[in-house]
Parts: C-alpha cells; sequence; structure tokens
C-alpha cells in the first residue's frame, strides 16, 4: 500500500482512498456519539450551516469546537458526550480541522475518518479493499499535528503489519502539543478526560465511512464482520 500523509492545504487533486484523521478530538468524539446511539453525523461546512440544520431540525444534536454557544447542544469533548443518550439521533458536528478535512476529500470513492479509538477497525477496512492508494489527511496544525500524524502512521502499518506495537505511537500521541493544551485546559469546551479517551486504542469495533447524502457530507458507522469473514468488506 502506498501511504501519503498529507495537510488539508497540501491536498491539491481528490485521492481514491482518503482516511482523514482527528485524534484531538472530532472524531473521538463521533465515534463516541455513534457508541452511544447517534444514527448518523452530518459534518458542516460552518457554524452558520450548522445552526441552520439546527433550526431546521430541532430535535437533531448540534456541536462544535469551543465553550458552550447558543443553538448548540454540547462541545466537542469526548468527556462530555459520554454520557448522552443519543439513541436513533442526527449529531450536526463542526470542527476546526476534522470535519474541514473530510470536507476536503468528499469526492474520493472512499472516504474513512479516524483516531486512535478506531484504528484496528479502520485498517482492516483498508486490508481487506486491498487499497493500493490510500491519502492520510493529517488535519491538524496544517498538517504538522504530531498526535493525527502518529494515528495515521499507525493505521497504514497496522493495514499491512496486523503485529504492529502502538505503544510509540501513542506516546508521541500524548505528548503532543494538543494534548498539553487539552491537559492545560489552554482549549475551552474541556472535559478533564478528554486525553485519555483520545488515546483508548480500539475502544471501538466499527469503521466510520463518511458520504454524500443529500447534498451534506454524512459519516456512518461501519460495522465489521469476523475476521474470517473480512474478505466481504
Amino acid at each position: 500500500m502506498n501511504a501519503r500523509f498529507l495537510g488539508i492545504g497540501e491536498l491539491v487533486d481528490t485521492p481514491p482512498v482518503a482516511v482523514v484523521v482527528d485524534v484531538m478530538r472530532a472524531f473521538t468524539v463521533a465515534a463516541w456519539a455513534f457508541a452511544q446511539g447517534a444514527e448518523k453525523i452530518v459534518l458542516a461546512e460552518s457554524l452558520d450551516e450548522a445552526l441552520a440544520l439546527k433550526a431546521r431540525h430541532p430535535e437533531w444534536v448540534a456541536l462544535k469546537d469551543g465553550p458552550p454557544a447558543p443553538g448548540f447542544d454540547t462541545v466537542n469533548s469526548p468527556g462530555m458526550l459520554r454520557s448522552m443518550d443519543l439513541g436513533g439521533r442526527t449529531v450536526v458536528q463542526k470542527t476546526t480541522a476534522g470535519t474541514v478535512g473530510a470536507l476536503a476529500v468528499k469526492e474520493a470513492a472512499l472516504v474513512l475518518c479516524a483516531g486512535f479509538v478506531v484504528a484496528e477497525a479502520t485498517a482492516r477496512v483498508l486490508r481487506a479493499r486491498a487499497c493500493d492508494e490510500v491519502t492520510f489527511v493529517v488535519t491538524g496544525e496544517d498538517g504538522r499535528a504530531e498526535e493525527d500524524l502518529a494515528c495515521a502512521q499507525y493505521i497504514a502499518r497496522r493495514a499491512t503489519e496486523a503485529a504492529t506495537d502502538a505503544a510509540e505511537f501513542l506516546r508521541r500521541a500524548g505528548a503532543s502539543r494538543a494534548a498539553s493544551e487539552l491537559v492545560e485546559r489552554v482549549r475551552r469546551g474541556v472535559h478533564p478526560d478528554d486525553v485519555t479517551l483520545c488515546l483508548e486504542l480500539d475502544r471501538f469495533p466499527f469503521a466510520m465511512v463518511a458520504t454524500s447524502e443529500d447534498s451534506l457530507m454524512v459519516l456512518r458507522p461501519y460495522p465489521l464482520p469476523p475476521l474470517t469473514d473480512e474478505t466481504s468488506i
């Protein structure tokens, strides 16, 4: 598998397969939303679009980066989201990096959104589909976010080498600027458990696939069959 690791601003063409990585915290939050029962996540292009969608669909749950704000139900924090009952609900998510990265590759034939919590499931999809060319979108810090790059490199390695040890990749992520800012509460809308939750390897047994639905980019969980049936993915 030929893997490219690019920041959002470095994307000059539409890749056939894209894995969009945002460890801290967009796609950790997305995975927790599905674990809490969400049916789907609409990835909004702007705060205004998120609010407009919420206005049209009051029953939807809208979340954003930063502190709580009028019109939004919660913030982009796995520690806060894990206590919410989202059974059957639609979530609208707008973040600084993760949702932007997914929308930047929305024309790709396959778009996977990932963090450490769904790393193995994501790698299994890449293995099963025998993807030759994969672009990993490192969303944070203009493509320099160490936690996103470490996770992307780990998934790429796992897609070809099943015995890859995650310890060094997790160490890099835990020592990242984003992790420090969350621990030190430099960022707002933070739960004390956020970093720990973002570094919980393979917490969930599903991958997350984004597709266009009625002009919106929609993220859904992608349950995986038993390992013996992997060729059917």
